[in-house]
């Protein structure tokens, strides 16, 4: 039997990293008494397989993560694991729902095409989201990026797949949908290019969405209803890989 399951990551936990927060979701699992399957060979692991990695210092309210088991679970107690779970992880991963993962999904990494963030700041107001989303009118955007080492100058504007201003419980922010496959745009490299005036590390983001393609439509990896108000503080962030 195959869980995928949809979790936040809001709060102080935002600055774990993705390596930590796999010890904590193993031992999480091991707490409350889950069958998890392991690997095979000399140091066996539990078969927990994450997402796309999300930048320390970004939070989220749509992070996934499939898990095997070596027996199948009765439905009131998959319906009941998103609270036992949430007790036994830190304060900030809230488990959202559950769901008997299709046999035949592909993997978390292999089917996310995009996703879709929140970005703002104390010192971004309305005007400046306004600005932001003229980046969709331009026909190149040029982007110098660093990776192992070694610098490059990279053609992002296919990246960037839509751009828009929304007023939220916490104020108006900017929601960007950025492609995921191949070298994907950040949203600390989308900061760079939307607010030249402002330090990339005192924006703030949020990842709302993961999106998979069925045909030329796009869908949501596991919906559910989402925490209402989406509010975190608006302190600047120290860290945004």
């Amino acid at each position: 039997m195959k869980l995928r399951i949809r979790t936040t990551k809001l709060g102080k936990v935002r600055f774990t990293s993705h390596r930590d927060l796999a010890r904590m979701w193993e031992r999480a699992v091991r707490r409350i008494g889950m069958p998890v399957a392991t690997s095979e060979g000399f140091t066996p692991r539990p078969r927990i397989s994450f997402g796309l990695a999300l930048p320390t210092g970004a939070e989220s309210v749509a992070e996934y993560i499939d898990i095997d088991l070596r027996e199948p679970l009765s439905d009131d107690r998959i319906v009941g694991l998103p609270a036992e779970l949430t007790a036994a992880l830190p304060t900030g991963i809230d488990v959202l729902i559950v769901a008997e993962r299709d046999q035949r999904a592909g993997s978390l990494q292999e089917v996310v095409t995009s996703c879709t963030w929140q970005l703002w700041s104390p010192q971004l107001g309305s005007g400046h989201h306004h600005d932001a989303c003229r980046l969709l009118e331009a026909t190149t955007l040029e982007l110098d990026r660093e990776r192992k080492g070694k610098r490059s100058t990279d053609e992002v504007r296919p990246m960037i797949l839509d751009l828009r201003v929304d007023l939220t419980p916490a104020g108006d922010r900017l929601i960007a949908e950025l492609a995921t496959v191949g070298r994907g745009l950040r949203p600390s490299e989308l900061a760079r290019l939307a607010y030249p005036d402002i330090d990339p590390l005192d924006v703030r983001v949020l990842r709302t969405h993961q999106w998979t393609d069925h045909d030329g439509n796009r869908r949501d990896v596991l919906p559910c209803e989402l925490p209402q108000p989406t509010v975190v503080d608006a302190s600047p962030v120290e860290v945004l890989a």
